[in-house]
C-alpha cells in the first residue's frame, strides 16, 4: 500500500518496513535561495520562510521538511549577538556567560522572545499546507546552545568546574525542552535535536555531561507524541553508540562517519539512522548524475528498513536544484536505479596539489580545513580558537580557512590528506582533527614549530617573480607559477612586463623569461668591513 510521507518517516523512525526509502532534504537557506531571498531576510520573515519550504516541498517531493535551520534562534533569545550574512544562517559573536558567569544574568526566556513567534507561525503554516509530510523542528542541542552561551572556556570548564558545566546544561536542556514543546503544539511530528558541537568530546565527557540531560529530553519528546532525532555533525564516529544509549528515535550524521558503521551500531540499539549524502563535493558541486550515484551508495549501504536518506546537514544555499531533484527522482523511480546502477563511473579523479615543500616560508601557516565557518558551529568555534591565538606571536604566524564548499578547498584538503572536518593543519601537518584544541595546547603546538623555523631561519625579505613575455606567451607560465607558489605556501608577488622592458632592465635575449629578483639582508645597525663588503658584492657576479 503507498503510505504518505508522515506514515512513510514514521514507520522508517520505528524500523518498521516502508514502501520506498523516505527522504528528506534539509532545506535551509536553501529556501531563501528557491524563493529569490537573502539568507538574512530569509530567516527574519514568517512570509518568506513558509516560501521557501513551499517552494521545495513543490520542487523536491520529500516526505518531510525542516521549517528553520537556524541554530542560532536560542542564543539570539538569550542574548548572543549576532552576525549576519546574505548567503548563510547567522553565526554567534558574543557569549554572555564568558568567563563563567551566573546564568542569572540571562534574559528570561519565553515564546515571545527573539525570533521564536516568526518560526513558531512558519510552522503552524507549514502544518496547514503540507498535511502529509512530516514536519521537523530543529531545535539548538544543549550542549551546543551552552558553547553558545559560554564561549569555548566550557572546554576548560569541563575539567576544572564541572558543577558549572552540570548547571549549565541542566539550564540548556531546559530551553531545549520549552523549544520541543512549542513545535509539537505548532504541529511538527519530529524534534531534531541539532548539537554538532558533541562531536568534539569524546565519550567519557559525553556520558558525564550530555547523557542525563539529552535523555530526558528525548523521553519529553516521546511523552508529548513526538518523534525524536539525534542530528550530530563532524568527526563524531567515537560517540555514536553512547549517542545511541539517550534513547532517541532516530540518529543522523554526516559523510564524516562511515554510514555502515552508523548502521551497524544502530541496528544493534533498535534506532533508525539517516544521512550522509555529501554537501560539497557531490551535492554543491557535482553533476546530477554524481548525486544519483552518490544517494544510490547510501541507500545500498544502509539497507531499506530504518534508513533515511538526506544531506549530511543543510543544504548550502546555491546548491543547484537540479542535482536535488536527481535525488527525487531516484528514491521515487525504482528504474532510474536501475539506470544508475549499470551506468560507468565516470568522475575525474581530484587534482591533488604537491605539497611535500609547503610551510618552507618564513611565518608558520595554520591552514583550518573547515565546511565553512559561517555555518558550521564546530567550524566557526575552531577557526575562533586559531584567530584568537594568532595575535601571540607578533606576526610570525599566518592564518588560512579553506572551505570546501569551493573546489580550491577541496583541492587543498585531499592534497594534505585531511579526511575530517573540521581540522587544523601547522605548516601542512594535520595537527588537530575535528576537535578544537584549548587555547594553551595549540600555543605549544604552534610555538613549537616556530622554534623548529627558527634553528634554520635564514633572514631576508621576501623577493619577487618576474614573467617577461606578451600575454599569449606568459598565460600558461603565470598559471604554472601560482600553483607553484600554492603549493609552496608562499606569499610572492607575480609581475609580468614586456619583453623590450625586460631587455632593458635585465638584459634577456629571449621570451617568454624568468627572472628572480630577491632582496637579502646582509648586514642592520652595524658598518661592516670592506672586507666582508667584498664577498657580498663578489656573490652578485
Amino acid at each position: 500500500m503507498m503510505m504518505n510521507g508522515k506514515e512513510r518517516i514514521r514507520k522508517a523512525f520505528k524500523v518498521q518496513a516502508v514502501d520506498r526509502i523516505p527522504w528528506i532534504p534539509f532545506v535551509g537557506v536553501h529556501g531563501a535561495f528557491l524563493a529569490g531571498y537573502k539568507a538574512d531576510e530569509y530567516l527574519q520573515s514568517a512570509d518568506f520562510l513558509v516560501n521557501g519550504i513551499n517552494k521545495a516541498v513543490e520542487a523536491y517531493q520529500p516526505d518531510g521538511i525542516p521549517v528553520c535551520f537556524d541554530l542560532q534562534i536560542e542564543a539570539e533569545a538569550l542574548g548572543c549577538q549576532l552576525a549576519w550574512s546574505p548567503d548563510n544562517p547567522p553565526a554567534v559573536i558574543s557569549h554572555p556567560l564568558a568567563g563563567g558567569k551566573s546564568l542569572d544574568i540571562l534574559p528570561k526566556f519565553e515564546k515571545s522572545s527573539g525570533r521564536i513567534p516568526l518560526v513558531i507561525e512558519a510552522t503552524k503554516r507549514t502544518r496547514a499546507a503540507h498535511p502529509d509530510i512530516a514536519i521537523y523542528g530543529l531545535i539548538t542541542g544543549p550542549f551546543t546552545l551552552a558553547l553558545h552561551l559560554l564561549g569555548t572556556d566550557i572546554f576548560m570548564m569541563m575539567f576544572e568546574n564541572p558543577d558549572y558545566t552540570n548547571e549549565l546544561l541542566a539550564y540548556t536542556v531546559e530551553i531545549s525542552r520549552q523549544m520541543a514543546g512549542w513545535y509539537l503544539e505548532a504541529g511538527c511530528d519530529v524534534i531534531a535535536v541539532v548539537d554538532p558541537m558533541t562531536s568534539q568530546i569524546g565519550p567519557d565527557h559525553f556520558e558525564q555531561f550530555i547523557h542525563e540531560p539529552i535523555s530526558s529530553l528525548y523521553k519529553y519528546i516521546r511523552e508529548n507524541g513526538g518523534l525524536s532525532s539525534f542530528f550530530v555533525c563532524g568527526h563524531a564516529q567515537q560517540n555514536i553508540e553512547v549517542m545511541c544509549k539517550t534513547g532517541p528515535d532516530n540518529v543522523s550524521i554526516d559523510e564524516n562517519i562511515p554510514l555502515d558503521y552508523v548502521r551497524d551500531i544502530c541496528k544493534r540499539y533498535g534506532i533508525s539512522f539517516g544521512g550522509n549524502l555529501q554537501l560539497t563535493l557531490v551535492l554543491l558541486m557535482g553533476t546530477a548524475e554524481d548525486c544519483q550515484k552518490h544517494a544510490l551508495e547510501c541507500i545500498d549501504t544502509a539497507g531499506e528498513t530504518g534508513f533515511i536518506l538526506a544531506p549530511g546537514c543543510d543544504l548550502p544555499m546555491t546548491t543547484p536544484v537540479e542535482n536535488i531533484q536527481a535525488i527525487t527522482t531516484l528514491v521515487h523511480d525504482p528504474y532510474q536505479r536501475d539506470v544508475v546502477r549499470a551506468l560507468e563511473k565516470t568522475a575525474e579523479e581530484m587534482p591533488i596539489l604537491d605539497l611535500a615543500e609547503y610551510g618552507r616560508t618564513e611565518k608558520v601557516i595554520v591552514d583550518i580545513i573547515t565546511l565553512d565557518s559561517e555555518s558550521c558551529a564546530p567550524c566557526q568555534y575552531m577557526v575562533e580558537a586559531v584567530r584568537e591565538v594568532t595575535p601571540h606571536f607578533e606576526g610570525l604566524v599566518e592564518w588560512r580557512e579553506h572551505s570546501i564548499k569551493n573546489l580550491d578547498g577541496v583541492t587543498f584538503m585531499s592534497s594534505l590528506f585531511v579526511k575530517n572536518i573540521p581540522t587544523i593543519c601547522i605548516d601542512g601537518k594535520i595537527s588537530f582533527v575535528s576537535q578544537i584544541p584549548p587555547k594553551q595546547e595549540l600555543i605549544r603546538a604552534v610555538q613549537k614549530r616556530i622554534n623548529e623555523k627558527l634553528k634554520l631561519k635564514i633572514r631576508e625579505k621576501h623577493g619577487k617573480i618576474v614573467l617577461a613575455g606578451t600575454r599569449e606567451e606568459l598565460k600558461e607560465i603565470y598559471d604554472k607559477a601560482k600553483i607553484a607558489i600554492l603549493e609552496l605556501g608562499a606569499h610572492i608577488e607575480i609581475e609580468t612586463i614586456s619583453g623590450e622592458e625586460a631587455r632593458r632592465l635585465y638584459g634577456i635575449s629571449q621570451t617568454p623569461a624568468w627572472i628572480n629578483v630577491r632582496n637579502r639582508i646582509k648586514s642592520e645597525g652595524t658598518e661592516p668591513s670592506i672586507e666582508v663588503m667584498r664577498e657580498w658584492i663578489k656573490a652578485l657576479l
